[in-house]
């Protein structure tokens, strides 16, 4: 049997930006909070960012990947850090992710945060911590893809975690399989 093509889809050129960050909106990805520590005691500086297209990429090694819009200040900060903490946002840390989106000498106001002695910084009550460092940088376009090789973790499979998908925060629904008979 042949599948037969009987109309031609209303396709957008990708030169029309709109259409493209709509078709890039269609896919639901991660929120993490990217974040370390610079200095010691009462100096030490927090840096961090929110960001939205992160993933998983490999378990041997253990990676995972963010992308850094080639425009931020903030990045150049975190990467020259020992280590740098992903914090995986969990569903009801929406207004905390948009204050790590915004500017940066608000990021941190309210929270207190968690660290390692390494210079991780981890947001609290998130579904998961991954302390990792740098594996490598590729660069694409008007990002870098980071990947990044988790050294330690923590992770509860059983918080639900914060989701962005068409230009929103969302969260996951579990859906019942059909009982078998």
């Amino acid at each position: 049997m042949t599948a037969t093509i009987d109309t031609i889809p209303d396709l957008a050129p990708v030169s029309d930006s709109k259409a493209l960050r709509a078709a890039y909106s269609c896919f639901p990805s991660g929120v993490v909070a990217v974040c370390t520590r610079r200095g010691e005691g009462d100096s030490a500086t927090l840096i961090g960012m929110a960001a939205s297209s992160f993933t998983t990429v490999s378990l041997d090694p253990p990676l995972v990947s963010v992308c850094v819009q080639n425009t931020s200040s903030t990045w150049p900060l975190i990467r020259t850090a020992p280590a740098i903490g992903v914090s995986v946002f969990a569903g009801h840390q929406t207004d905390l992710c948009k204050q790590l989106a915004g500017p940066a000498e608000h990021r941190f106001a309210g929270i207190t945060p968690l660290t390692t002695e390494k210079g991780a910084v981890f947001v609290p009550h998130a579904a998961a911590h991954l302390s990792c460092t740098i594996h490598n940088e590729i660069q694409a376009g008007d990002h870098t893809v980071v990947l990044l090789e988790i050294d330690t973790l923590r992770a509860d499979p059983g918080v639900e975690p914060l989701v962005f998908h068409a230009s929103t925060f969302r969260a996951l629904e579990a859906r019942k399989e059909p009982n078998a008979t």
